[in-house]
């Protein structure tokens, strides 16, 4: 393999059109230019340069390699510059999926304060449900994915490391007209009757954290429905079909036949994280986001608690 440095050496050797010039341009001795072009003829397996007493001239390997040199030279010099944009966030990209609820709360901000950090980082979000997204992740499809974890079990040891971004409460949804809408605080033991709506059970831990919730109220729900769709499912409240745990990032919108009911201080939560591969390669613009997004999550957070306290 041809010694990208001797490949310097020569350029430099046809541009000055003798040994000692180029010597002085680059700042070697003549000597280790003589040798630098010596070990290339060794690689090259050619003569390269015909020296005389009036200089040196190169043969037509050696003006067939320069050409090649100036190409190889150049693009080496965009791909320095290429990497140093990144180093300094002033290039690259960065690869994200996320699923749909912080894709409309969490993400939107994050990238917005990015953007104006960083414009020269070219950015891409798409969607993804936890699981598929850590498939993705560790398949090398994304940089960062946004994950779903139940508060309890321990993480598993998957090679993945998670940035916990915030607690994520969730609320009750009723029917309007039911009975208990009434109270603006409700306990779990008194929906111990009710039909209930739920995630699909291999898709977000969501149902996972519902069904720990009733168990420690006391008495196992009964899932009319499955869908893991949040406005499908205050749909079906609505209609009367049974009650759900909503979590707080999925009430943006909240139809008006539906009331939304807090479960008191210490309600079921599902932990919002941000994950990458623990053993991989993090670049500047990746830890950037992932600063950027603990901030909004704690933002969001903060919020949470001083709307709580004003009610």
């Amino acid at each position: 393999m041809l010694d990208v440095k001797r490949l310097r050496v020569l350029r430099e050797v046809a541009a000055k059109g003798s040994f000692s010039a180029a010597a002085e341009s680059l700042a070697y001795t003549q000597s280790a230019v003589s040798q630098q072009i010596a070990a290339l003829e060794r690689e090259a397996g050619t003569r390269l340069v015909d020296r005389s007493a009036r200089g040196v001239k190169l043969t037509e390997a050696g003006r067939a390699l320069v050409r090649h040199a100036d190409v190889i030279l150049a693009r080496l010099a965009d791909a320095e510059a290429e990497l140093e944009a990144i180093a300094g966030l002033r290039g690259g990209r960065l690869r994200m999926l996320s699923f749909a609820t912080a894709g409309a709360t969490l993400m939107p901000q994050a990238i917005a304060r990015f953007r104006e950090l960083h414009p020269g980082v070219e950015l891409s979000l798409a969607p993804g449900e936890p699981p598929e997204a850590l498939t993705r992740l560790r398949a090398g499809e994304c940089d960062i994915a946004m994950t779903i974890d139940a508060p309890f079990g321990p993480d598993e040891d998957d090679g993945v490391e998670r940035l916990h971004l915030l607690d994520d409460p969730m609320y009750v949804v009723l029917p309007r007209k039911h009975p208990l809408a009434v109270k603006p605080r409700i306990r779990l033991e008194e929906l111990a009757t009710e039909n209930w709506i739920g995630g699909s059970s291999g898709g977000c831990p969501d149902t996972r954290i519902l069904m720990r919730a009733c168990q420690a109220a006391g008495f196992e729900p009964r899932i009319a429905f499955d869908s893991d769709d949040y406005l499908a499912i205050q749909g079906f409240v609505a209609a009367g079909m049974g009650v759900s745990l909503i979590p707080d990032l999925a009430l943006l919108a909240v139809r008006d036949d539906v009331v939304v009911r807090s479960l008191g201080a210490r309600p079921p939560v599902r932990l919002i994280r941000a994950a990458t591969m623990h053993d991989g390669y993090r670049s500047p613009a990746t830890e950037a986001m992932l600063a950027i997004l603990a901030d909004v999550g704690a933002s969001f957070a903060s919020e949470r608690e001083q709307l709580a306290l004003a009610s």
